[in-house]
């Protein structure tokens, strides 16, 4: 079985013949169920198909997180996908179920990912995951909302203080959540990480390892204590507060401020919210830095798949598709192409921050396969941090010392 121009950016049919691949992949439909990314993925397997008749691709797509479950037990099933579109890699590398990147993918398609991306897919120096989605947090703020506290709306907070006393000048007003801080257990590790960013700390060290309760993770946390949660600034518990109930306030014009990713545009947009986006706020001015979080694709060893898949994965990557699906449902682009096409583009204006900052965005230490336990424990107990009583130093360290186990067991798998 043999592909002519196999991964080379979609050039010319293949002569791969009676070949089906079977695909998992996550949804991207909004909340009110439209614009399903089922409808996306069949067009783009109907145009593949026209130039590669002998190549046929099912996809299946679940619901944010399911497809992660629906691969674990195909996987258990001994039926494992050929190709994956989903949040995590670093279990399926580490057991030895991937392709290499550079097995599937052209040195062009490669080498066309944003530079952000270039090597966020990779294990121990190896990239198996090929980054498909990418986003980020900015600070957004409720334009009305700062007129009417004598704000300056085209000046929005630079630096924690400035953001801590903008929230006392929306309290004043009457504004219910001057400052929106999500740190339950649905996105608390986004939350928590992007502060830590903002003073120079995060969630790894220098090395790469797990630095938790770093000096600058626990001030960040002592802040947010402090000078926002203790002064009445936020919720009256962070802990137990999640992002999407935030965000349904702020497009609802009852918060003034938080820290949001793209989702939030295309929900505030529909709510005709007015609203703007500027860089995180960091501990003496603007961040360096910013959370980011992508998606991935993973193309599963099978005997016999290979120029198939490659095949594919030139079709899914060309500047079109990639264009279009960031266009369709909110995201950014992975591809330098793509991304230049979205700039450029009108339409996306409210795009183009995003875009400006995702050169200088921080991803989650996704590439250890112990990353999906340890932020599930961030998740349930990182808020309990900015409590009141809360001890930023006890918190991190409990968190620091389960991630150093995790991780250590993970080096044993």
């Amino acid at each position: 079985m043999t592909a002519a121009g196999c991964g080379s950016g979609g050039s010319g049919a293949s002569r791969i013949e009676g070949v089906t691949l079977r695909m998992v992949a996550s949804d991207y439909g909004d909340l009110e169920g439209n614009d399903l990314t089922q409808d996306y993925w069949d067009e783009v397997v109907a145009s593949f198909r026209k130039e590669n008749p002998g190549i046929d691709v099912e996809v299946s797509v679940h619901a944010p997180g399911k497809a992660e479950q629906k691969v674990a037990e195909l996987i258990g099933n001994g039926r494992a996908p050929d190709l994956a579109q989903i949040g995590s890699f670093a279990d399926h590398a580490a057991a030895g179920r991937l392709y290499r990147a550079e097995e599937v993918l052209s040195i062009p398609v490669q080498a066309d990912f944003v530079p952000a991306l270039s090597t966020a897919g990779e294990l121990r120096r190896v990239r198996y995951a090929m980054p498909f989605t990418a986003n980020l947090q900015l600070l957004f703020y409720n334009r009305r909302l700062f007129a009417e506290a004598g704000l300056d709306p085209e000046e929005p907070p630079r630096s924690w203080e400035e953001l801590k006393q903008a929230a006392i000048a929306l309290r004043a007003t009457g504004v219910d959540v001057p400052y929106g801080l999500p740190l339950g257990s649905e996105e608390a590790p986004t939350e928590a990480m992007t502060w830590m960013l903002g003073n120079g700390g995060g969630y790894v060290g220098d090395g790469g390892m797990y630095a938790l309760n770093a000096p600058a993770n626990v001030q960040a946390m002592g802040w947010l204590r402090d000078e926002l949660v203790d002064r009445g600034l936020t919720t009256v518990n962070p802990a137990v507060t999640n992002r999407q109930g935030l965000f349904n306030l702020f497009t609802g014009g009852h918060v003034g401020m938080l820290n949001g990713d793209l989702s939030l545009t295309r929900q505030a947009d529909r709510k005709k919210t007015d609203y703007g986006t500027a860089p995180l706020p960091g501990r003496d001015g603007p961040s360096d830095t910013t959370t980011g979080s992508a998606s991935w694709m993973l193309a599963f060893r099978r005997e016999g798949n290979r120029d198939a898949v490659a095949a594919f994965l030139a079709h899914v990557y060309r500047v079109e598709n990639q264009f279009a699906f960031a266009h369709r449902y909110h995201t950014l682009p992975v591809t330098v192409s793509a991304s230049d096409q979205m700039r450029s583009d009108r339409r996306h204006a409210r795009m183009r921050p995003f875009l400006d900052q995702l050169g200088a965005a921080e991803f989650f230490p996704s590439n250890k396969v112990s990353w999906g336990r340890v932020s599930r424990e961030i998740g349930l107990y990182v808020g309990q941090a900015v409590l009141a009583d809360g001890d930023p130093a006890a918190v991190l360290g409990t968190l620091q010392r389960t991630a150093e186990k995790e991780e250590e067991a993970a080096r044993e798998l």
